[in-house]
């Protein structure tokens, strides 16, 4: 996160958009509390701390599964200490979260609760990987960012 503030250092609030899923969402709240900038949040986690403490020890990249890396505890209390919270009503409303009631991997009345206060987009259908996205939330997403594509 060090890194993501100093890249977006004397950048105003208005020129940044961001998108994040899952644990991206979860990182792209925090840069958003932090910084004033807008951010679109997909299926985001709300307790990755929580949740991914489980999974401390050796992991296989998911992408890769001859490749591994260790997942720590220092690991689980960095995540802890990006938690931004419920955001109060001028900081949800810089964020737009989309949540698929069928997230097989998070809890979405979580992130509902979390996020009430933003802009919502619940949808019945999508699953974690929002597979429907670029059909019935992209348009949305780029719209409430202020982007334009043309």
């Amino acid at each position: 996160m060090a890194q993501a503030l100093a890249l977006l250092d004397g950048v105003a609030p208005e020129r940044i958009a961001l998108i994040g899923s899952s644990l991206g969402g979860y990182y792209a709240a925090w840069l958003s509390a932090r910084l004033g900038c807008r951010a679109a949040l997909l299926n985001p986690a709300v307790d990755p701390a929580r949740d991914l403490r489980a999974q401390i020890g050796t992991q296989r990249a998911w992408h890769d599964p001859q490749l591994r890396f260790e997942f720590t505890a220092r690991h689980v209390d960095e995540l802890r200490a990006l938690d931004a919270g419920v955001p109060d009503a001028a900081a949800a409303a810089r964020l737009m979260v989309v949540i698929a009631r069928d997230d097989e991997v998070l809890d979405w009345n979580e992130m509902h609760a979390r996020y009430r206060l933003a802009e919502l987009r619940i949808a019945e259908h999508g699953g974690h990987a929002l597979h429907d996205y670029a059909e019935h939330h992209l348009d949305a997403v780029l719209a409430f960012l202020d982007i334009d594509l043309n």
